[in-house]
């Protein structure tokens, strides 16, 4: 089993369990390429960032945290919502379940909206909806930062 750690600056610095590490994907193509790859039985967590890239977390820093809203069309990247929303038409297509998933954005909002989306899917298919915001200790640039 493999667990994913989608986010464009951190690296995670505590294994998400006793049995498997951290893989980690830089940006949604790469995130798309190892959820394939690997299928979605063989992963035990996905934890995702929202902002992926410069223009998201520009537009999060100096718009969206002053108005609580998200205008996607000033993002050029694909963003951690997008990979939700992929990961589970993913999850239909293949009839395979969703694993655990969780969010760990800085971006309230953008969190907000994953979270959303993944959990509203849990209900359809009724299951818990338990993809829930979380904090893994990570580093960034060998800078440590901890709960």
């Amino acid at each position: 089993m493999i667990s994913v750690y989608l986010d464009d600056l951190r690296t995670p610095i505590v294994p998400p369990s006793e049995n498997s590490n951290w893989i980690v994907v830089r940006n949604y193509e790469d995130f798309i390429d190892l959820v394939q790859s690997s299928g979605l039985d063989n992963i035990e967590i996905i934890s995702m960032d929202h902002d992926l890239d410069t223009t998201a977390t520009d537009h999060y820093m100096y718009e969206v945290r002053k108005n609580y809203t998200i205008d996607y069309s000033k993002i050029k990247e694909k963003t951690g919502l997008d990979a939700a929303k992929w990961l589970i038409q993913y999850s239909i297509e293949s009839k395979k379940p969703l694993p655990k998933c969780y969010v760990h954005s800085a971006n309230p909002i953008g969190a907000g909206n994953m979270m959303g989306q993944i959990n509203l899917y849990l209900k359809l298919c009724k299951k818990p909806e338990d993809c829930i915001r979380i904090w893994w200790d990570y580093e960034i640039k060998g800078r440590i930062f901890k709960k």
